[in-house]
C-alpha cells in the first residue's frame, strides 16, 4: 500500500489550514461570496455536497439524485493521488457545503481538515468500517466500506433535508440493490480466485483482492518499501522478478496511476513469463460515472486473468 509520506501529509494539511485561516481573515468579501453561494444553493433547493475524490462523489450523487449538487475535488488518473496538494479553491469549496464526504484513513487529511472547519456534516468513509490511519486507505475497493459509507451519506442527507427523507431512503434502497448485485458477482468470482496467490506493484486494490479471497504473495521487501513510500532496493526488485519467474505468483496487479521505471521492471518480468496482469488506477477512470460499475468491471478483469 502506498501511503502519503509524513512530510507530504503535513504540507497538505498545513496548506489547507493556512487557506482556511486566510479565508477567515478576508472577512466581509469572503462572507459575501459564501452568502451568495449559500443563497444560490438554497434557491435551487439542492444540498450542496463536496467529495474529496470522485469515487465517493459518484456514490454521493447516486444517493442524492436530483436533490443534491455534488462537487468532486480529485478526478484525474494521471497524477499521484498521495502527493495531491489542494488549491485554495479546492479548500474553499468545503466552506459552503452542507455535506462533505472524505475517504479518511489518512488518505486525504487536507480534506478532513477543511471539512472539520466548516458547518458541513462530515462523512468519513473509512471510519464507517473502523478503518484507521495506518490501515490500507484505499477503502472504496471494500464492499463493507462502500455499504457502510452509503448508509452514512443517506443519514447525512436526511439530517440536512428532512423534507425529502423518503426520497433518500428510496435511493439508498436502489443503491444497495446494485451493491448486492456486485457482491454476488464478487462471491461467484471468488470461487475461481480463492487462495490464488497474487502480487501487486502497490496494494491499491488490496481490499478488493481480499473480498475475492485471494492471497497476497507480494515479496516482503518490496511490499514494505511500497507501504513506506520508499524506493525498493535493487535486491527487492530482483527478488520480485525472480519470484515471478519461479511461477508461484499467478497474477500481478498493476496500478498504472503510479507507473515508474521500477514498475516497468516488474511488469516486464511478468510479461516474460506470461503472468496475467490486471491493470487499474487509483482514481475512478473518466469512462465511469458510477463506482459500482467500475468495481464490477474490475471484478471481470480479475476473473478473466485467472488461468
Amino acid at each position: 500500500m502506498s501511503i502519503m509520506s509524513n512530510a507530504k501529509r503535513a504540507f497538505a494539511v498545513a496548506a489547507a489550514t493556512a487557506t482556511l485561516f486566510s479565508m477567515a481573515a478576508c472577512g466581509s468579501s469572503n462572507a459575501a461570496s459564501s452568502s451568495n453561494s449559500d443563497s444560490a444553493a438554497a434557491s435551487s433547493g439542492k444540498i450542496e455536497v463536496v467529495a474529496s475524490i470522485n469515487q465517493w462523489g459518484s456514490v454521493a450523487k447516486d444517493l442524492g439524485g436530483s436533490n443534491v449538487e455534488v462537487t468532486n475535488i480529485m478526478t484525474k488518473t494521471n497524477v499521484e493521488a498521495h502527493d495531491y496538494e489542494p488549491t485554495s479553491q479546492d479548500v474553499a469549496k468545503f466552506g459552503t457545503a452542507k455535506v462533505a464526504v472524505v475517504n479518511g484513513a489518512d488518505y486525504d487529511p487536507w480534506a478532513t481538515k477543511a471539512a472539520q472547519s466548516t458547518k458541513a456534516t462530515l462523512v468519513t468513509a473509512a471510519e464507517t468500517a473502523g478503518i484507521k490511519e495506518g490501515d490500507n486507505p484505499h477503502v472504496w475497493f471494500s464492499a463493507k466500506v462502500r455499504s457502510n459509507a452509503a448508509d452514512a451519506i443517506t443519514a447525512a442527507y436526511q439530517k440536512a433535508d428532512p423534507s425529502h427523507k423518503d426520497d433518500y431512503a428510496k435511493l439508498n434502497k436502489e443503491w444497495h440493490a446494485k451493491e448486492d448485485q456486485l457482491e454476488s458477482k464478487i462471491k461467484e468470482t471468488s470461487a475461481k480466485t480463492e487462495n490464488l496467490p497474487y502480487a501487486a506493484t502497490e496494494s491499491v486494490a488490496w481490499h478488493l483482492a481480499d473480498d475475492l479471497k485471494m492471497t497476497d504473495a507480494t515479496p516482503k521487501g518490496y511490499a514494505q518499501a511500497s507501504a513506506n513510500e520508499s524506493e525498493p532496493t535493487p535486491a527487492d526488485i530482483k527478488d520480485f522478478q525472480d519470484t515471478l519467474k519461479g511461477g508461484s505468483i499467478k497474477m500481478l496487479v498493476f496500478n498504472s496511476q503510479e507507473a515508474n521505471s521500477t514498475t516497468d521492471q516488474i511488469t516486464g518480468a511478468a510479461k516474460d513469463v506470461n503472468v496475467p496482469i490486471v491493470e487499474l488506477t487509483e482514481q475512478m477512470p473518466k469512462q465511469y460515472t458510477n463506482l459500482l460499475d467500475w468495481m464490477s468491471a474490475l471484478v471481470d478483469q480479475f476473473a478473466a486473468a485467472v488461468k
